[in-house]
């Protein structure tokens, strides 16, 4: 019998108009631009203004484009997964509110959250809808409205954060192209360290938690990059021996836009040349779940069929994940 594997027939991505540019950031913050070019890599990063706007809205931009790119209606979506770490709400989930903008109808959906790694995490649980037969049209949303979090007199956080949104449409591919493999890690011990400690049950909303900033990112910089080089670098190392393949096998490298430096030490740990990674992080920042969708959104000219992508992402929580494909068109 013929193996069925998810593969990626579409993607989309959407940013907002506003442009936050480091020149703008050196206004509002002690920073400047070389410094954070050099220890980042952005130069700019799209923010959504507008009274009442979340990540839904540009989720379902990203959605209602994909859609018309692949001439596919709502009403033969059975499922849409979104993954973010800023819900519009606590509940309904945000992937609810973007079926209800794009018209699909009476169909499962639901949110994942797994901060950075949240795309890799919905494309791995996607696509086995897609390989039991389940399911046949499956799109899996990244959208972060990082701002409505970021701290903007911060200036260890505010300079890297970005809001955006991308989305893929899964169906069935029977010729060896999609999803052939993932990895997926956390380590909860990483809390301390990464964390938006206010506004969950824990430490619900009051006015002492907002005096203590607690509803913004906090990020303890040095331990993130540490732990990020070391599980980002060595996930994607695993699943290219685990399946195989060497730094010349790999067309792509396509990593979570989180630090310049991370995306080097990965790319140089895999045994890839900077000439087949995808960046963006330059134009974006930091956009979370959105990342990985916008990098193949930005690249999709350049693919070709059966090329080897290895995605591959760290997060808050600790979240790690790596995911191996073949891509399809």
């Amino acid at each position: 019998m013929t193996q069925i594997r998810a593969s990626i027939t579409g993607i989309q991505g959407y940013v907002p108009d506003y442009i936050l540019t480091n020149a703008e950031l050196e206004k509002m913050v002690a920073t400047n631009d070389e410094w954070i070019v050099s220890r980042t890599g952005i130069k700019e990063r799209h923010i959504l203004k507008g009274e009442g706007l979340g990540s839904s809205h540009m989720g379902a931009e990203a959605v209602k484009g994909l859609l018309a790119k692949t001439n596919t209606s709502p009403s033969e979506i059975d499922l849409l997964i979104c993954a973010t770490t800023t819900p519009d709400f606590i509940f309904p989930c945000t992937a609810n509110l973007i079926c209800d903008m794009v018209g699909i109808k009476n169909v499962g959906s639901f949110d994942i959250q797994a901060a950075c790694s949240g795309f890799v995490y919905a494309l791995t649980l996607g696509s086995q809808f897609i390989e039991t037969g389940k399911y046949k049209k499956i799109i899996v949303v990244g959208a972060d409205k990082m701002s409505a979090i970021v701290d903007y007199t911060d200036r260890k956080t505010c300079v890297l954060f970005g809001d955006g949104a991308g989305a893929v449409l899964l169906e069935p591919n029977t010729e060896g192209n999609g999803i052939i493999d993932s990895i997926i890690r956390s380590d909860g011990a990483g809390y301390p360290y990464l964390n938006q400690k206010g506004g969950g049950s824990r430490y619900p909303p009051t006015h002492e938690t907002i005096d203590k900033g607690w509803h913004y990112v906090f990020q303890d910089g040095s331990q993130v990059f540490k732990f990020a080089v070391t599980n980002m670098a060595d996930i994607s190392a695993e699943i290219m021996e685990k399946n195989g393949l060497t730094g010349n096998s790999v067309a792509w490298l396509v990593p979570h836009q989180a630090n310049r430096r991370i995306i080097e030490a990965t790319a140089n740990r895999m045994g890839v040349g900077m000439d087949k990674v995808m960046m963006n992080i330059q134009n974006y920042g930091n956009t979370t779940s959105a990342t990985i969708p916008l990098c193949l959104w930005d690249y999709e000219s350049q693919l070709k069929k059966g090329d080897n992508l290895i995605l591959a992402a760290f997060g808050g929580g600790f979240t790690w994940g790596a995911l191996y494909l073949k891509w399809a068109y």
